[in-house]
């Protein structure tokens, strides 16, 4: 009866210290796969945000450059007795600070460390913002 007993003890033992180290592996094995997929994703972040502010250098850029033409050319309208055109002016205008308001927005998921999808998304949309606001400059 003894016997039987160390052995049904040694062989419990045995039993736990296997599983036991089986345990251990596969935490092992956990925590370094999602270490891994941090890392990997942090990089993935850094690069897609490196190009995403190149995008947004660009929108400011032209953003900058359509100012300036409505500018030149406010004087023609604001002295204007033609309230057609002055309304025209207006709205343009309008479409103008539309993309002003959507590039602050790009400018503000980047720094707040949004989602790459989601400032692609904003990007997406100021550039159409700018487009439009193109457009209507063109317009006139």
């Amino acid at each position: 009866m003894r016997k039987s007993r160390l052995s049904l003890f040694k062989s419990t033992s045995m039993l736990i210290s296997v599983v036991g180290i089986i345990m251990v592996a596969l935490t092992v094995i956990v925590v370094a796969y999602v270490g891994f997929s941090m890392v990997s994703s942090g990089f993935t972040n850094e690069i897609a945000s490196g190009n995403q502010y190149d995008e947004l250098a660009n929108l400011k850029s032209s953003y900058s450059s359509l100012e300036s033409q409505f500018d030149s050319i406010k004087s023609s309208y604001a002295g204007s007795s033609d309230t057609a055109a002055v309304e025209e002016y207006n709205n343009a205008r309008l479409e103008l600070t539309r993309a002003n308001s959507a590039i602050e927005n790009v400018q503000s998921a980047l720094d707040s460390n949004k989602p790459s999808n989601e400032v692609d998304s904003r990007l997406d949309f100021a550039t159409q913002q700018l487009n439009k606001a193109t457009e209507a400059y063109n317009n006139l």
